[in-house]
């Protein structure tokens, strides 16, 4: 199959946010027990970053995203998302590349 996109990766924690948790372009800022989903966008050059509460429907983007790629790709990237929403802060997504 020529030209065909690569396939979308997912990466999916559960964390505590920190004090002053992580700011939402939806609802502003969310605190206590998040999921966070870092998802690769079909081109693969940039991921969304989404939070929920834990074992709620909703999800909310996270302020900032969707991120370039850096150059560690989505691991590296997810990895910093769930260090800035552990620190709290209202937390946004950074931007590594």
């Amino acid at each position: 199959m020529s030209g065909a996109q690569p396939t979308a990766e997912r990466l999916v924690d559960e964390v505590v946010a920190g004090p002053g948790g992580a700011m939402t372009d939806e609802v502003g800022v969310v605190t206590g027990d998040l999921t966070v989903v870092t998802e690769l966008s079909p081109d693969g050059r940039r991921a969304a970053v989404e939070v929920q509460y834990t074992g709620a429907e909703e999800w909310y983007t996270l302020t900032g995203s969707p991120v370039p790629l850096p150059p560690g790709g989505l691991p590296a990237l997810h990895a910093a998302v769930l260090a800035r929403v552990r620190a709290g802060g209202a937390a946004e997504a950074p931007r590594l590349s």
